[in-house]
Parts: structure tokens; C-alpha cells; sequence
């Protein structure tokens, strides 16, 4: 005990003197006599302190021990009184009136402290809810040494009484409404009751268990109250007096004997405290153990707080005899036998730490904080100005172990300027390899620690720290700051590492393609990524990848964009466009043009259905046709756009043609490789645009523009004619002076069938203004042309004419033709017009005759039924005669000429709603090779009459029908 220091972190509270005031309404006693009244027993309890007296008086008293109430609780005397924390409730043992001389005075009271009744204008009593009679006939009367009360679940009340014989009674229940339960305890049988008496009693909760501590001058016992009946367990054979028992928070039995102080757990005697002297009165207050110790030598009482955590005194005072201690308001209230009151009450934190402080005493703060759970906040305050005081005598490595304990909380550029200084540079580096093991760190601290390391060289902790097996998952440190001070430091290895565990790829790809020249080991690594992984890191490192390694980045893409083509082929659109697209990785290529063609012939060789084909075949042609093996053009002018720009194809072709310029190619080997180029660039136009398909798989107008820029005559011919511009065929030979080509390519899309017989005339018209002697082709053309009949004589005269290098002996022999075969078709026409006239007229004479002279029929058998004509009989003007009965109902027609008839009044009448649709004449008109012969059959028709009055009427031959009902 005298090694410990001693502290004043308790202060009086009240100026120290306080009083306890006997009950100013004491009835008919002076007052010499009142200030005699012993304190019996005392308890505190929901701000209040309450005392019992030998007159059976009890007083209320407030903050600072202020009389609030009193009132007569029994007639005797108060021995026992303890105020209940869950409910407002006082329970009282005291002696009243014995209602009859074999019953015991001493009775058991229960008080509602939040009922009051008035007995008088001057007299306030709560309301007694509970009277109880201790001892009875099962229970004999003894001396009661102890009392106990726990609340369990509210009304039950778990009572506890000590007798001097070593029995405990134990009543439970509601004491209220008298339902209870009684049972005796035993701790033993001593014929002295000195030994047996029970000194002290508590109760220990514990989850499900009910515990009751049992003390003696000779043992120490715990009964088990859950078991049926309660077991009893012998913990210890050395016990104590009375009021040197006291229960710690943590529910430890606290015994104080003259040579120690001793700890009970559940399962026996724990640990002592020697302090030496008889222990008048022993407490336990917010963790500190209370003790008025009696010296031996002097006979002065001493009252002493302990820390047992930190082995200190908080406070120690000479006072004179105490009898009661409590603690209520959060102060220590010792009642001495005159009845005067010591409050002792706790200085706050800072107080007790700057009395530490001044002392230098800061290993004992830091213990304070901690053992009285103050806030971490507060903890690492001590700590740092710990740590301070350690820094300021140059204990450098104490004073960082400090500072390492207030991470978190302190800021760590505080600790880190500290140590900035080379010579202490080990401790900063402890410190900050602590941040970040805690996961504190920022960037800044990440490349501080890598600088120490490097700086220090030390490999060993840079390992440690860069390949620490047991940060698995999410590391402790910045990833690109860690990364970046190793490229730094040309630390390429631990570089590498924390990117391949952090997964950035992009920093392990650009430390070995940019650090160190690894292009094998880089297209390994990205071979072993995902396909989203590789596609993005072969994009951002490409460029590089392509200029070193070619053909190995494009076996990765190739197997990147197929996925195992053979699969893939079979496999439906959706899958296909998961996949990763070759126009994606077509800007790595930009500086190698080669490999470009390669990597796409390659892909389309293997896949033959990809989402991506059009733009492919765009980007192939451009490289096909190209005269120069460049980038091409659309991918760097307008990337995944139109090309064309709405504009449309005509515009574009004049436009290439007006600055589109052939280069001049230098030497033979180039020749041949665009030779090649341009033949493979045919080859997919034509395999790109099946004949069954309607649009090619390319982009058509691209492809003509492509073909006009570098004169690709082959793929511009080809184009022309799938999409059906003859005209624009014939043109390009006529450019070029390619006669026999001219000629053959009409006579290939020149015919009636599906072709376009105007060429004729177009290659014609292109003789007559060439300007030169063509005479053999002239011919050649006047044949087809004659053949097909395509343009009259005059017209082709008027053609030729103004070649002057031909002369009338080229068309000689065509007029001569042409000249023949009119005037047999003047013949022709003629000889029909005679025979048309004659018919005409015997037409009218038929006519007339119906009409003036009287028509006789002969016919005497029935048209219908063959059977001699009998009358009613009915002649038609035909020359047809029927029996009346052989016609039908309203029949005025002729049965035998009325079809003919009919279908003639129905031509006519389509002609004459066809005269209504200008459309289809016109139409019937320009498709016909003739024009003028359709004009003239409408006419012949009567589909085109006479205008009469601004309007067009069909004229009506033969208004009196020849087959009217006679």
C-alpha cells in the first residue's frame, strides 16, 4: 500500500460539512432528546438519501443532504430500510406493537413513495402497500444481522434476511397483494452465534442464474437459487464482521479483513489486495474500491479510494468514525456516528489528466483514460502529448510508439514533419508502414514510405510491403502511387507486382512495353486476360504492340474477335455481337497499313457472318484499291460516319474526278503489289455482293468514289453495271477510246431483254461527234440498230452528219435497206386501207337497207329447238327466228349473237375508260419502239375522237343496233 502514489482526483463536494437534521415534527419530545436520535440504518436511491432512526422516524433528504420529509414508518424503532432503483418503493424491517405476546414485534413494510396520505395539516405518510410479518411458527425469531432486497421482474421482491443463528429466510413474491413465497437458506450451525451470524449478504444476476453470496465470521457460501431446493457451495472458511462486505459491478464479492482485501468469483477466492488495518466499512464506487481503515498504532480512521487497475489512491482523508456509507447524485456520502456527512465527489477528466501532466506522469494518464473508458479521442490526446514529451528529450523511439497508438485520430502530418529530418528516418518509417497496416494512408503517405524504403534501400521491407502474402484481396496502399514511385526508383519487378495483383493491367502493360521492351512477354500477359481485359489493354498499347510485334498482335486479336471461329460460324447474331468487333481495334493500325489488310483478310477468311462485315469491306476496298498502301482516309476524316455526308453519288464521282490524281509508282515491286491489291479488291466486290442479294455488303457509293480516285476501271465498270447505270458503262469505254470495248459491252446490255437498246443510239451519237474516220464501227452499230429498229433513218443522218470523217458510203447500203422496207410497208398499209374502206361500205349498204326497205323471213324451222316454226313466233333482225315459248321471260335479245354482242359493248367500254388513264398511254407510248403506231391504234379504236366544246367524246359508230327485236 505504501507503494502506491497517491492522487487527489476526489474533492469534498458541499464545502465538507454537511448534517444529517433529525425530523424538526418529532412530536411531544424536547429537543435536547431529539438530537440524541441514533441513525439506525441508512440506503439512497432516485435522488433522494434516506435514513431510519431509533424512533421508528424516517427522513427524506435532497442534493446536499436537504431535509425534504419525514414520517413515522413503525412505533419502535427502524432497523433495516432499503430504497428500491425500478420503482419508487422503500422497504423497511423495524419493530412495531406485538398484537399478541407469542408474536414476534419485528414486521416487514412496503411504502409507495409516489403515494402520499395526509394524517394531519403538518404530517405527510406514504401509502403502506405491504405489511408482513417476519417470523412465525415455521420461522422462529432471531436477531436479524443482514438485509437484502433484490428487484426482479417488477411486483416480484426477492427478500433476503441474515440472523445470528446462520439461517438466511427468504421471502419472494408480492408483498403487495400477499402472494409469497417463504424458504430458509442454511449456512451452518455453530453453538456461537459470533461465528454463525450472517455479516453480509449479495445477490449475483447472471443471464438465467440466481446467485446469493453468504458471509459469516467463518465462511463464505453461495447458494444456487435456480436449482430446486438451492444448492449451497462452500466457497472459503475464513469470513468477516459486518459492514466489511461489499459487491463489486462486475457482481465480485468484496470481504475486507484486517490483513487484506479479498475477491470471491463463483467458483472461489480470486484475487487480494493487502492492505493492512481493520477495515471498518468497505465500498465499491464506478470501479474504485472504497475502504475506512482503522490504524492499529493510532486509532485514526483513514478513508481511502483505490484504483486496482492502475494501483493508485485517488484520494485519501483522516476522518473520524463513519457508520453509514452511500452514494447517490454521483458522490461518495460518508455519515459519520454524529451524525455530520462527508460528500466526496470525482474530479472530471481533464482535471485529473492536467494534475498528471504537470507531474510528468504520463504513463499513468494513459493508463487512467484507458481503464475509465474515456472516448478514443480523448485517449489519443494523452498519447500525443506523451509522445511529445518524449520527442522534446529526444527519446525518439518511445516517443513514435506513442504516436503510432493515436493513428486515426491524430493527423498524421503532425507525427510525419516530426520526423522528416534523415537521421530519423527509421521511425518515420515505422510510422508510416503502421498507417497504412491500418488502412489510413493516403497517396502522399504511400509515396513517402516507398521513398524511405528506396532511399534506406532496404529490399527486404520493400518485398514485405509490396508482396505481403497476407493482404489478400484489396491491398492496404494507393495502387498508382505505389506503382509510379517504383518506375521512379526502377524498381520494375515491384512495379509489375502490385499492378498484376491490383489488376491494372494498363500499368503492367506500360511497364513492360514503355520500362523495359518486353513485347513477347507483354502479348503473353495480355494472352492470359479476359476478353474485355485484353480487348481494352490492346487498345490503349496497340500502336506499339503492332510496330514490334505484328503478327503476334494479330493472332491475339484474331483469337480475341473469333473466339474459336469454327464454333462461331454456327453460332446465332446475338453471340456474334457479344463478341469484341475488328472495327474497334482499327485505329491501332494507323501507322501500319499491312498489317491492317492482313488482320482483316484474316478475320473474314475465319468469320464469314460478323455484325461488323459492311465497315470491314469498306476499310478492305480502300486498301485494295488504293494506288498507295495508306491509313485509310474515311477512318481518320470521319470516324464511324457517313461518308458521303447526304451528299449524293454523282456529286461525290464528279467531284473525285475533278481532284482525284494517279501517282506515279516508282518501282516495279510496288506495281505489283497494287496489282495485286486491285485485283483482290474485284475479287471482293464481286464475292460481296451476291447475285440473289439486292445490296452489296459494302458501302456502293463509297466503293465508286474509291474506284473514280485511283482509276480502277475494272471495279468502276463492274459497279456501273450491277446497279444497272448502262449508261454510265458505255461512258467510261467512251473515256477511255476503247472502241471494240464500247461495241462488245453493247452488245452484251444493248438487247430487249433486260438491257438497254438506247445505248445503240448513244454510241452512235458518240461516233457522230468523235471527229474521226470510224467508218468499221459506224457500221457495226447501224447493224443493231437497224436490227432492233431503234432510231428512224433521219435521225441517224442527222447523227452521222456531223462526224466529217465519214462519208455517205457508210450508210449507203442501211439507207438503201431502210428505203426498201418502207415502201413495202407503205404497200402493206395500203393494200389495208383499200380492204378496209370496202368493208366499210358494205357496212353502210347493210345499214341503209335496215333501215328503208322491209326485211322477209324465210326461215321456217325454230333456231332453238329445230322444230317447224309455229305461231307466236319471233323474228329478230340477225335473220333468227324462235318460238315465243323457246324465249325467255322479257327476253329482246337474240340468244345466238347476244354473247357476240355483248363482248363488243365491253372492249368498247374499256377502251373508253382507258381513254381516262393518260398514265398508261403515255407510258404504252414511250416503251413502245414506235410511238406513232400506238397514237394511231387509240384513233383506229375510237378511244380518241373529235374535240367538241373543250371536251373529248369516244365516237359512236352504229347507233341502231342490227339485232334489235323486230
Amino acid at each position: 500500500m505504501y507503494q502506491w502514489r497517491k492522487f487527489e482526483f476526489f474533492e469534498e463536494k458541499y464545502g465538507g460539512k454537511c448534517s444529517i437534521p433529525d425530523d424538526d415534527d418529532s412530536g411531544n419530545k424536547d429537543d435536547d432528546v431529539a438530537k440524541e436520535k441514533k441513525i439506525e440504518c441508512c440506503s439512497s436511491g432516485r435522488g433522494k438519501v434516506v435514513t431510519g432512526f431509533e424512533d421508528g422516524t424516517i427522513c427524506f433528504f435532497d442534493r446536499g443532504l436537504k431535509f425534504n420529509y419525514a414520517f413515522q414508518s413503525h412505533s419502535s424503532s427502524v432497523l433495516f430500510l432499503q430504497q428500491l432503483k425500478q420503482r419508487n418503493f422503500l422497504v423497511t424491517i423495524g419493530e412495531d406493537e406485538q398484537l399478541a405476546s407469542q408474536q414476534s414485534a419485528l414486521c416487514l413494510k412496503v411504502f409507495d413513495l409516489d403515494k402520499m396520505q395526509s394524517e394531519s395539516s403538518s404530517t405527510t405518510t406514504p401509502d403502506c402497500v405491504g405489511i408482513l410479518r417476519i417470523f412465525t411458527n415455521q420461522f422462529p425469531e432471531a436477531k436479524i444481522t443482514s438485509f437484502l432486497v433484490l428487484e426482479e421482474v417488477p411486483p416480484i421482491l426477492l427478500i433476503a434476511i441474515g440472523l445470528d443463528n446462520g439461517s438466511i429466510y427468504c421471502i419472494k413474491g408480492d408483498i403487495a397483494r400477499e402472494r409469497i413465497t417463504r424458504f430458509k437458506l442454511q449456512v451452518e450451525n455453530h453453538s456461537d452465534k459470533n461465528h454463525s451470524s450472517i455479516t453480509g449478504l449479495g445477490f449475483r444476476v447472471d443471464d438465467q442464474s440466481l446467485q446469493l453470496f453468504a458471509v459469516t465470521p467463518n465462511s463464505v457460501s453461495l447458494f444456487s437459487l435456480h436449482a430446486q431446493p438451492p444448492r449451497r457451495q462452500t466457497l472459503d472458511q475464513i469470513g468477516c464482521g459486518v459492514n466489511s462486505v461489499a459487491m463489486s459491478d462486475r457482481s465480485e464479492l468484496i470481504l475486507g479483513r484486517p490483513e487484506a482485501v479479498y475477491f470471491y468469483e463463483v467458483d472461489g477466492r480470486g484475487p487480494c489486495w493487502a492492505f493492512e488495518g481493520e477495515k471498518k466499512l468497505l465500498g465499491w464506487f464506478r470501479g474504485y474500491l472504497l475502504c475506512v481503515i482503522a490504524d492499529q498504532r493510532t486509532g485514526k480512521h483513514t478513508f481511502n479510494i483505490y484504483d486496482l487497475k492502475n494501483r493508485l489512491i485517488a484520494h485519501s482523508v483522516l476522518v473520524k468514525e463513519v457508520s453509514h456509507m452511500l452514494y447517490e447524485w454521483g458522490n461518495i456520502i460518508l455519515i459519520k456516528a454524529d451524525k455530520s456527512a462527508l460528500c466526496i465527489g470525482e474530479k472530471d477528466m481533464e482535471s485529473k489528466l492536467d494534475m498528471l501532466f504537470k507531474k510528468n506522469l504520463y504513463t499513468i494518464a494513459i493508463n487512467l483514460v484507458q481503464t475509465q473508458q474515456a472516448d478514443a479521442a480523448a485517449t489519443a490526446e494523452v498519447l500525443r502529448k506523451y509522445g511529445d514529451h518524449l520527442y522534446s528529450k529526444q527519446d525518439y523511439d518511445e516517443a513514435m510508439a506513442q504516436y503510432i497508438h493515436t493513428i486515426g485520430h491524430l493527423e498524421p502530418s503532425y507525427v510525419i514533419q516530426k520526423f522528416l529530418d534523415a537521421q530519423r528516418i527509421y521511425n518515420l518509417t515505422n510510422y508510416l508502414e503502421k498507417l497504412h497496416e491500418k488502412g489510413l494512408a493516403s497517396k502522399d503517405h504511400t509515396t513517402l514510405l516507398l521513398n524511405c524504403y528506396t532511399k534506406l534501400k532496404d529490399i527486404e521491407k520493400l518485398n514485405l510491403f509490396i508482396k505481403n502474402d497476407d493482404s489478400i484481396g484489396e491491398l492496404k496502399f494507393d495502387v498508382e502511387t505505389a506503382i509510379r514511385v517504383c518506375r521512379a526508383a526502377n524498381y520494375y519487378e515491384h512495379a509489375m507486382y502490385v499492378a498484376k495483383k491490383a489488376g491494372r493491367h494498363e500499368w503492367y502493360l506500360k511497364i513492360l512495353l514503355e520500362d523495359l521492351g518486353s513485347y513477347e512477354e507483354a502479348l503473353e500477359y495480355i494472352s492470359s486476360l479476359e476478353s474485355s481485359q485484353a480487348g481494352m489493354t490492346i487498345k490503349e498499347y496497340g500502336k506499339i504492340l503492332v510496330e514490334h510485334k505484328s503478327m503476334e498482335t494479330i493472332q491475339i486479336l484474331i483469337r480475341l474477335c473469333t473466339e474459336d471461329g469454327d464454333k462461331r460460324q454456327h453460332s446465332n447474331s446475338m453471340y456474334l455481337s457479344m463478341l469484341p468487333s475488328p472495327v474497334d481495334f482499327l485505329s491501332i493500325f494507323i501507322h501500319h497499313p499491312q498489317s491492317l489488310m492482313d488482320f482483316l483478310e484474316k478475320y473474314t477468311n475465319k468469320i464469314k457472318d460478323s455484325p461488323a462485315q459492311l465497315e470491314i469491306h469498306n476499310t478492305l476496298l480502300e486498301l485494295y484499291i488504293s494506288n498507295e498502301l495508306n491509313f485509310p482516309s474515311m477512318l481518320q476524316v470521319n470516324e464511324g460516319g457517313d461518308y458521303l455526308n447526304g451528299a449524293s453519288t454523282k456529286n461525290v464521282i464528279m467531284n473525285a474526278k475533278s481532284n482525284g490524281a494517279i501517282a506515279d509508282h516508282k518501282n516495279s515491286e510496288q506495281e505489283k503489289d497494287r496489282l495485286a491489291r486491285r485485283e483482290k479488291g474485284l475479287h471482293l466486290l464481286k464475292s460481296a455482293w451476291p447475285p440473289e442479294t439486292e445490296h452489296p455488303l459494302y458501302d456502293v457509293d463509297l466503293a465508286i468514289i474509291l474506284c473514280e480516285m485511283n482509276a480502277f476501271k475494272d471495279g468502276l465498270l463492274y459497279l456501273y453495271e450491277k446497279m444497272k447505270l448502262y449508261k454510265e458503262v458505255i461512258a467510261c469505254y467512251m473515256q477511255a477510246h476503247d472502241h471494240e470495248g464500247l461495241i462488245a459491252c453493247c452488245k452484251r446490255l444493248g438487247d430487249f431483254k433486260g438491257g438497254d437498246p438506247s445505248l445503240w443510239a448513244d454510241v452512235l451519237k458518240y461516233f457522230g461527234e468523235l471527229g474521226e474516220d470510224c467508218s468499221k464501227e459506224v457500221k457495226e452499230v447501224l447493224t443493231y440498230i437497224e436490227r432492233d429498229d431503234i432510231l428512224p433513218p433521219i435521225v441517224v443522218l442527222q447523227t452521222l452528219s456531223r462526224n466529217p470523217c465519214l462519208t455517205l458510203s457508210v450508210i449507203k447500203d442501211y439507207i438503201a435497206r431502210k428505203l426498201e422496207q418502207e415502201s413495202k410497208m407503205i404497200e402493206e398499209d395500203r393494200q389495208a386501207i383499200e380492204k378496209y374502206q370496202e368493208d366499210t361500205l358494205t357496212m353502210r349498204k347493210e345499214i341503209q337497207d335496215l333501215r328503208t326497205n322491209a326485211r322477209i323471213f324465210q326461215l321456217s324451222k325454230c333456231t332453238a329447238c329445230t322444230f317447224t316454226l309455229d305461231l307466236p313466233a319471233v323474228h329478230f333482225m340477225c335473220m333468227h327466228s324462235f318460238h315465243l315459248r323457246c324465249l325467255g321471260d322479257n327476253e329482246k335479245e337474240c340468244p345466238e349473237c347476244a354473247p357476240e354482242y355483248r363482248s363488243v359493248l365491253e372492249m368498247k367500254r374499256n377502251l373508253e375508260q382507258n381513254s381516262n388513264d393518260q398514265d398508261r398511254f403515255f407510258q404504252q407510248v414511250k416503251s413502245s419502239k414506235d410511238g406513232f403506231s400506238v397514237i394511231a391504234e387509240y384513233f383506229g379504236k375510237g378511244v380518241i375522237s373529235k374535240t367538241i366544246n373543250g371536251s373529248t367524246t369516244a365516237l359512236r359508230s352504229g347507233d341502231v343496233p342490227s339485232n334489235s327485236a323486230f
